[in-house]
């Protein structure tokens, strides 16, 4: 069956009709790998691959979740010549991929999805959900140095967005992030003129590490799916987008 571009992205939860139209304009939405820029293109969901942010909407059919603690020395990537990847360590015959990045020297919390709608929203920045860390550095941290963490400050060019942090040793914190950009919490914490020797996401959302040893990964139960489904605004049920 053939559906409008613009409705098929507002069913499968992406965004509303009118936001989708806009985003066909723009040329950020692909259809098998070109960019789809006529409003009233029609596509069948079975067929077509259709793509945004180079993430691949699928149909939310058979869908599995996943949470692992990535160990450090893994790459979070589908392939990466001479490197392991995330994707060898969770080894299933379904195809999912890691949503977000953990860098080669952090560890701790990754999920693993073929939802493209919760990865979309897990990835982008506009929706501001949590993610948790623990962060060991080689100096000790005086308050006035978390102090500026907790404001947010000036790297590559843009203003973090205000943390909240908890100093739990004298070279220890815990900090709850609500972006992700690259490297992030080593590059604020270069800033203080210090350096992160042990970096270890143990919540996203809803989601927690747990008691998973390195390596290890785990299904979501149930509950964890839906809260993080709902919180991600994902109606699980009725498969369609929850306004905010």
């Amino acid at each position: 069956m053939q559906l409008r571009l613009q409705k098929y992205l507002s069913e499968q939860g992406i965004c509303s009709r009118r936001q989708a139209e806009k985003l066909i304009v723009e040329g950020k939405i692909f259809v098998n790998g070109i960019p789809e820029t006529v409003l009233g293109t029609k596509i069948d969901p079975e067929i077509d691959k259709v793509s945004v942010n180079s993430v691949v909407i699928k149909q939310r059919k058979n869908l599995i979740y996943i949470a692992v603690n990535k160990p450090v020395g893994i790459v979070t990537s589908c392939h990466q010549p001479g490197s392991k990847t995330i994707v060898e360590l969770v080894n299933i015959k379904e195809r999912v991929y890691p949503v977000g990045r953990l860098d080669k020297e952090s560890s701790g919390l990754l999920l693993m999805t073929n939802d493209g709608i919760l990865a979309y929203r897990l990835s982008h920045p506009k929706f501001k959900h949590e993610k948790e860390y623990v962060v060991s550095l080689e100096k000790r941290i005086p308050e006035g140095a978390l102090d500026k963490l907790r404001r947010g400050m000036s790297i590559d060019g843009f203003k973090t967005q205000p943390a909240k942090i908890v100093k739990i040793g004298e070279h220890r914190f815990r900090i709850i992030l609500t972006e992700g950009r690259n490297r992030q919490i080593r590059k604020m914490c270069t800033k203080i003129e210090n350096e992160v020797v042990k970096l270890k996401r143990i919540r996203i959302e809803n989601i927690e590490l747990g008691s998973l040893k390195p390596g290890e990964w785990r299904t979501l139960t149930n509950a964890e799916k839906n809260n993080l489904l709902k919180s991600e605004g994902i109606d699980n049920k009725k498969k369609k987008r929850i306004k905010k």
